[in-house]
């Protein structure tokens, strides 16, 4: 676990999806006990993942199923850091690192934020044996995927 500024060591909220099982460590899980469920919001990427690992939570301890929205990285972000309490989801998860903005309205707002990185996402390049191969170069790849095309 790492925290953005060195010297706090207490973590109200995690800003990636490690484990639900990680929500007792973070102290999530006292502040849902209000709302009853752990409410977790974010990226469309994780959302698959999240939720096979909160269903396996809620069978095998004694909370319930953690609620699960996919509502994008930066959006989940946004919920996120808008406060503490039961309006606000208690954890969120994200494809990518927090931005400097959202780190400073989740300060702003009194939410002390730990990363945790998961995974990384790749991505598979198929074709179909009942094709003609589709043949790519490296460049081929590069300039479908670059930000700027040169």
């Amino acid at each position: 676990m790492r925290s953005r500024n060195p010297g706090e060591t207490s973590v109200k909220k995690t800003v990636t999806f490690a484990t639900v099982g990680a929500l007792a460590l973070a102290g999530a899980a006292g502040q849902a006990a209000a709302r009853d469920q752990v409410r977790i919001v974010g990226s469309s990427t994780v959302y698959p993942f999240a939720t096979v690992v909160a269903e396996r939570f809620g069978k095998s301890s004694k909370f319930k199923t953690p609620v699960i929205e996919a509502t994008g990285s930066g959006g989940g972000l946004k919920l996120f850091c808008a406060g503490l309490g039961v309006k606000t989801p208690d954890i969120t998860n994200a494809s990518r690192r927090i931005k400097k903005s959202e780190y400073e309205r989740c300060t702003k707002n009194g939410i002390k934020v730990a990363e945790f990185k998961i995974g990384y996402d790749g991505i598979v390049l198929a074709n179909s044996k009942k094709t003609k191969r589709i043949e790519l170069s490296r460049r081929d790849i590069f300039l479908a995927l670059a930000k700027l095309v040169p």
